[in-house]
């Protein structure tokens, strides 16, 4: 099953889950229960902390809720703040996840000191569920803009576009695969 986030983030092959950790927790619970996938694909843009370029599609199974105030040592969390559904030994790039937008390249950069190289709002909850409910899962993603002061504005400018190359790359994935 593929999934994406919803609102202006859309794709025709892709269920709405919801915007940010909380939505997208509830409704892919709520699918998961009543018609459980036997894998989750989450569709969606993100955010670079510095290494990915705009437009690069970086695919990963593993996602971090990570906050900003962590690395700036003024917070800390009790909780397992990392989880994967990757069973390779190939490591991937970290997808950090918050209900918020990095805006300070100074301090979103510290995340790629940790392996984490993107930032998209809905994917630690997804993998979070998927880890519940025992479901394989992974994601696609399309860097739209960097962690930066002009982080939204380039969001809207790329953001059509990133939505084409996800379209295309998604299709020409399923097309290999369905031909194995």
């Amino acid at each position: 099953m593929i999934i994406c986030a919803g609102n202006n983030e859309t794709f025709p092959f892709a269920l709405s889950t919801g915007v940010g950790l909380i939505e997208t927790a509830m409704n892919v619970t709520r699918l998961c229960l009543f018609d459980k996938p036997e894998f989750l694909l989450f569709v969606g843009s993100a955010g670079s902390y510095g290494k990915a370029e705009i437009f690069d599609i970086i695919e990963s199974k593993t996602a971090s809720n990570i906050e900003l105030s962590f690395l700036s040592g003024d917070a800390y969390t009790p909780l397992d703040n990392v989880v994967s559904t990757n069973t390779t030994d190939k490591q991937d790039l970290i997808v950090n996840s918050s209900n918020y937008i990095s805006t300070c390249r100074e301090l979103s950069s510290k995340f790629l000191n940790f392996g984490v190289g993107i930032e998209n709002m809905e994917f630690f909850a997804v993998l979070k569920i998927a880890q519940e409910f025992n479901i394989p899962a992974g994601g696609v993603f399309c860097i739209t803009n960097y962690t930066d002061e002009n982080a939204h504005e380039d969001f809207l400018k790329n953001h059509e576009k990133a939505k084409e190359l996800l379209t295309r790359h998604v299709q020409n994935r399923i097309k290999e695969l369905t031909a194995k």
